[in-house]
């Protein structure tokens, strides 16, 4: 049930295709945010995604508001601006795959597809004839990613994870927010994000396999396991150095300068990472004398005696403005950047001249909807965005008809059994 393809040259033909992963098909049963952001990278890449959800219900995020798509008289919609950020390029297909015609369906539509996305708890769809080792006979090409708060494995593989959950457990938090306050979450769910990314890389590593010898697999990934993966250096200072990590605001544990500092009328952040580039912020910040003094000559000694120095460079940025400031040590090649709300965020010229806010057209919205924009330039492959989030069922009866060949009447009686 395989489907495959013969290679596609990657110099012919790309005018005709969406994207490189052309071709691809993912049957989509993951809900929230680390699934749906996994199979939105791979859409804009190309690859077909159809979303399953569950009549009448759908993805529970489509409710997380507001704020919500406004439609042409102002009024609030169902489709919440959290759905909206993770689901595009996507078509929707409501099927209860809670009774046996539903798990019919489902199957039947594995067979046209080459991988398979979830995020229920462990067994979670085993009990419906889901699960992969019920299905990997039947489909042994299928790729099927599993997403899961602890992984299949371990003491903690049937408790429910959350991105916040994550975060706590694998450190995070206990490194996040200033020395004097209590320990804080990231804002973003980040924990999601990456978790989303790193399955991405899985499930396209499992189909290069798959292609090479038609064999398929089972990609497990766990949120606390990808929490502690990404803690890279933090973790590694631990591993070599022994010493507990503790929290530095926006500090960093190896580099001193590297933080944000105060300004006149806000903040800065000053990256100065090397010895010449804190000589030549000491000559733009008139502390010509701190690069000689012997407890600050090197990266090393600013890192051992960051608490004596940088009061001294706070006492500095705060005589001027942020906009002298970031003047001045551009000027000098001093690497700095603003600290920006999300609306300068969108307002800046480098985020708007790489395309980081988009437009779609929406079928309930009274105008289109903006969205956050893809971070990947493919010089021959670029991306596209071909859909907006879809609505809850928006491709039922399509993609029924489509790929399974079921005419009217066949589809009325499914509806009218609560199937679809």
């Amino acid at each position: 049930m395989t489907r495959r393809k013969e290679p596609i040259d990657g110099r012919e033909g790309m005018t005709d295709r969406q994207g490189p992963l052309d071709g691809i098909r993912i049957l989509d049963l993951s809900r929230v945010l680390a699934g749906p952001f996994c199979t939105q990278m791979l859409a804009d890449l190309g690859a077909e995604v159809i979303k399953v959800e569950r009549p009448g219900v759908g993805d529970e995020t489509r409710t997380w508001g507001p704020p919500y798509v406004k439609d042409s008289e102002g009024a609030d919609t169902t489709e919440s601006a959290y759905y909206l950020c993770a689901n595009r390029n996507k078509r929707s297909i409501t099927v209860d795959f809670s009774q046996p015609r539903g798990v019919a369906l489902v199957k039947r539509l594995l067979g046209r597809c080459d991988a398979l996305v979830e995020n229920f708890k462990v067994g979670g769809l085993a009990k419906f004839g889901l699960g992969y080792e019920q299905l990997r006979e039947e489909c042994p090409g299928l790729v099927y990613c599993s997403i899961t708060g602890f992984g299949q494995t371990g003491p903690y593989a049937h408790r429910p994870g959350y991105d916040m959950m994550a975060q706590g457990m694998g450190g995070l938090i206990s490194i996040t927010g200033e020395p004097d306050r209590p320990p804080s979450k990231v804002p973003v769910a980040i924990n999601d994000v990456m978790t989303g990314m790193y399955t991405a890389v899985a499930l396209l590593s499992a189909l290069r396999h798959r292609d090479l010898t038609g064999e398929g697999q089972h990609v497990d990934v766990g949120l606390l396991d990808v929490q502690v993966s990404w803690l890279a250096n933090v973790a590694s200072n631990y591993l070599v150095g022994g010493t507990i990590p503790r929290r530095l605001g926006t500090a960093h544990p190896n580099s001193v300068p590297y933080q944000v500092f105060p300004t006149g009328d806000g903040f800065i952040i000053i990256a100065a990472n090397n010895d010449r580039q804190f000589e030549r912020f000491c000559e733009v910040a008139r502390l010509q004398e701190l690069p000689d003094d012997p407890d600050f000559a090197s990266n090393a000694l600013r890192v051992r005696n960051r608490d004596r120095l940088i009061p001294k460079i706070e006492a500095a940025t705060r005589t001027r403005t942020t906009a002298a400031w970031m003047e001045a040590l551009e000027a000098a090649g001093v690497p700095c950047a603003p600290v920006n709300t999300i609306d300068q965020v969108f307002a800046d010229p480098q985020v708007q001249a790489r395309g980081m806010k988009i437009r779609m057209p929406h079928p309930l919205a009274g105008e289109d909807v903006r969205l956050v924009g893809s971070p990947l330039h493919l010089s021959r492959t670029p991306v596209s965005y071909r859909r907006a989030p879809p609505t809850l069922g928006q491709h039922t009866d399509e993609i029924l008809t489509e790929m399974l060949d079921l005419d009217e009447s066949e589809r009325a009686t499914l509806r009218d059994q609560g199937i679809i």
